[in-house]
């Protein structure tokens, strides 16, 4: 899990410096990039210009590439266009990821624009049943949580999650709405509260300090 925030948690109203983060997120060397709906309809105005590549025409697999596939939680079909994302050049490929709660009519539509989908769980995609089919069908064993606070609390609460990356900016942004990088349902007990222990402590360029910590206890239902 790889994130960027204020001092105070907040992932809102951050100027987050983006080649630092990026910069950073290259360090590991991982078989997918897993981000939420969210994440991807947010940063869909900010993507660069297509390079042609139509709906049912995908770039040929070279089963040589080693890039990261691109994965998304999607269940109720919000992602309307993958053509921006199927062009980036930073993953070889998107893995859609949906639930028996998914439209039937936007399953077609991935099936018909060749698109790769795992469905898993009724009502929701069941993450970890997702994760283990990534793993038999495309060999994934190294994914980096990409993402907000939701799709990050549910790996969080389920322990899923084995190190927490967190590049701090040195500013305080207040407020009382949820936008923290771990949005889940509050605790009945302290039983369920995810331990880390630091592994990695660095001050970075303008203010910047990387955090790293493993989990230092997996979160069981």
């Amino acid at each position: 899990m790889h994130n960027v925030m204020s001092v105070d948690g907040r992932l809102d109203f951050v100027p987050a410096d983006i080649e630092l983060y990026y910069e950073l997120a290259s360090r590991w060397k991982v078989n997918a990039i897993l981000s939420g709906s969210d994440t991807i309809l947010a940063a869909a105005d900010h993507l660069s210009g297509s390079s042609g590549t139509g709906p049912g025409e995908r770039r040929s697999k070279d089963p040589r590439d080693k890039r990261p596939l691109l994965v998304v939680p999607d269940s109720r079909g919000r992602v309307r266009d993958w053509k921006p994302w199927l062009d980036q050049p930073y993953w070889r490929d998107v893995v859609v990821l949906c639930s028996g709660r998914t439209p039937g009519p936007y399953l077609r539509r991935l099936e018909r624009d060749s698109i790769d989908t795992i469905v898993s769980g009724e009502d929701r995609v069941d993450m970890r049943r997702a994760l283990e089919q990534l793993n038999s069908r495309f060999g994934v064993r190294n994914v980096r949580l990409d993402s907000g606070g939701t799709l990050n609390g549910v790996l969080l609460r389920e322990g899923m999650v084995d190190e927490v990356s967190v590049l701090v900016h040195p500013a305080l942004v207040g407020g009382t709405s949820q936008s923290s990088i771990f949005n889940a349902p509050d605790l009945k007990s302290a039983a369920n509260v995810v331990n880390l222990k630091i592994k990695h402590v660095e001050k970075l360029r303008s203010g910047y300090v990387w955090l790293r910590y493993s989990v230092a206890r997996a979160v069981t239902e």
